[in-house]
């Protein structure tokens, strides 16, 4: 891998990441339309912690709240019932998916789900499940001529059933396309939390989840066509973008729909089978042996 191609993946992973649009596809989409080889699910996966450290910033100051109730409730039990330190238990709980997944599922994620008509697929069925989610919440929102504006959940009526149904959600992101915070904040909209509420803990739940990924992978990064030195280049890449955009997000979701990036993602997906059917473009495109 050269600078160049780790400098514009490393900008395609910060401007997805948080998006609800899928940044292992878009990575796999990029190295297909320019020729490149795959970076790899190896690759992904350590870029995902220069924009995971972009939430830990971002957040810092409800993670140390978090982090700290949390801990403090292992020896008083009366903090148990602190709304913070409960979040660090629901924080765990919904990791556990994503966790069992990850490690039962990793020969799929490295090899078969790499395959652009699946991410095709997710791309367009995932983008319709995030419309009808956020239609629902626009109509609780808005009410009606012959309904009453109806209250969504906020985070602390977050439950354990509810953080590990987030934790399914977010597990779906192991299939390129999907997308992690696509999944998490459409499930949250489905269970009625606010857009806010949903995305903010998406963020939150991906945490553990991406730097565990991460630190798993590393043991592979230099192999192959991708080095460390591109890799790091573009992980820093990834952090820088990644930060900008998870600050343009949470704004733009307190009065915004998500529209936008349903019409993009079903696009997206239709162009895919388009360009795979007419072979113009293989499915395979870029994996190594193509």
């Amino acid at each position: 891998m050269s600078w160049f191609e780790s400098f514009i993946l490393g900008l395609v992973q910060g401007l997805t990441e948080f998006l609800p649009i899928s940044s292992s596809a878009h990575l796999r989409l990029t190295a297909a339309f320019a020729g490149w080889e795959d970076p790899g699910a190896a690759f992904t996966a350590i870029t995902q912690i220069g924009t995971e450290t972009a939430v830990l910033i971002y957040f810092r100051k409800d993670i140390a709240r978090i982090v700290t109730a949390w801990f403090r409730s292992l020896t008083d039990k009366a903090m148990r019932s602190d709304h913070d330190a409960q979040m660090g238990w629901l924080v765990i709980v919904g990791s556990i998916p994503i966790g069992v997944l990850g490690i039962t599922l990793k020969d799929q994620i490295e090899g078969p789900f790499r395959d652009l008509r699946l991410i095709a697929t997710t791309l367009i069925v995932m983008g319709i499940v995030l419309g009808v989610a956020d239609r629902l919440a626009a109509r609780d929102e808005a009410g009606g001529r012959h309904r009453a504006i109806r209250e969504r959940k906020s985070l602390k009526d977050l439950s354990v059933k509810d953080g590990l149904i987030f934790g399914v959600c977010q597990a779906m992101a192991l299939i390129p396309g999907v997308s992690r915070s696509g999944a998490t904040i459409s499930g949250g909209l489905l269970m009625g939390y606010t857009r806010e509420a949903a995305a903010r803990y998406s963020f939150l739940l991906a945490i553990p989840a991406v730097l565990a990924s991460g630190a798993y992978e590393l043991k592979d990064a230099g192999e192959g066509h991708v080095s460390w030195g591109p890799t790091i280049f573009a992980t820093i890449i990834a952090f820088a973008v990644g930060y900008a955009v998870i600050a343009w997000f949470m704004k733009f979701i307190t009065t915004k729909s998500f529209m936008p990036f349903v019409i993009y993602r079903i696009l997206l997906g239709i162009l895919l089978f388009v360009l795979v059917g007419t072979d113009s473009l293989s499915p395979h495109a870029g994996e190594s042996g193509d």
